[in-house]
């Protein structure tokens, strides 16, 4: 008696993913957060209409100047307008930040999607992700960069790379409970092609995680390069970064506390709504969490 056997377009195929955005203005607080990263973003798209100085021009004479008309919350040590500076920095804090999350996002998924549907490279891709994790992330960076030399793709890589095993970690846990479905387990069996499985029936079902996971790489990556910019290990001192304005004013804190106070809150600011959203966005998307509030 002939067996018979079902063709592949039977088998279930993932529903497509679709983000609801209701969870940025589902309580006042991520509604007020939502907000803040929007005009932090918006000043960083139009920093140049924004922007009253250029934030590269040297003024001597007009160093350390208190707020005025001129210069509404006065100058550094080198007569640069600080609000400027503050504005353009607010640039290179989304670019490194929103990077990071893309390409540390790209390569752990690829990792992990290998690692947890290919048994026999499991061990070797986790051990090497296991011995980054090892090393604390602030020295990878540093060391990095000292190597390559000061750049935003350099930062950008030097953070990159260890929030790659976290991501590998996550996804290759969602592929080890999806890959024991019946229904990937029927697509194996009928011969259908890996990528076709893992772009079918695994990568859905990262999808939600991973977009929690890349709002707390993306809060990360942007105060690990605030950090590396005021250690002097990050982008050149002149380019107009938080985390330079910060490391610029630290001499003169007692004489000029803005200097500090303005990036900083700047800076407490976007990584806290980043953190707000994602903490909303994991309660929105965790089937869990639904569950649990009769939704």
């Amino acid at each position: 008696m002939a067996i018979e056997t079902l063709p592949e377009s039977s088998l279930p195929v993932t529903r497509p993913f679709r983000v609801k955005f209701g969870f940025l203005t589902s309580t006042p607080i991520i509604a007020v957060a939502t907000i803040c990263l929007a005009l932090i973003i918006l000043m960083a798209i139009f920093a140049p209409l924004l922007a009253p100085h250029d934030p590269l021009l040297l003024t001597p004479s007009q160093r350390l100047k208190p707020s005025s008309a001129q210069y509404l919350l006065g100058t550094d040590a080198y007569g640069r307008d600080l609000l400027s500076r503050i504005v353009y920095g607010a640039r290179i804090s989304l670019v490194i930040g929103l990077g990071a999350a893309v390409c540390s996002i790209a390569i752990g998924l690829l990792i992990g999607l290998v690692a947890g549907f290919f048994r026999w490279v499991d061990a070797v891709l986790m051990r090497v992700m296991d011995g980054l994790m090892a090393i604390p992330a602030i020295l990878l960076a540093i060391a990095v960069v000292s190597l390559s030399g000061a750049s935003i793709w350099t930062v950008m890589v030097a953070i990159t790379i260890p929030e790659i095993p976290r991501v590998a970690r996550l996804v290759r846990s969602v592929v080890l409970t999806a890959r024991e479905e019946p229904y990937v387990e029927a697509a194996i069996s009928l011969g259908t092609s890996l990528p076709k499985i893992m772009w079918r029936h695994l990568m859905p079902n990262t999808i939600a995680p991973l977009i929690v996971q890349g709002t707390y790489v993306c809060a990360s990556a942007i105060l690990t390069e605030a950090i590396l910019s005021f250690l002097g290990a990050g982008i050149s001192p002149e380019t107009p970064t938080w985390g330079n304005i910060m490391a610029e004013g630290r001499a003169y804190f007692q004489v000029k506390p803005s200097l500090i106070f303005w990036p900083g809150l700047l800076l407490s600011i976007a990584i806290l709504s980043v953190n707000l959203i994602g903490d909303a966005a994991r309660d929105a998307l965790d089937p869990r969490m639904k569950q649990r509030e009769g939704k």
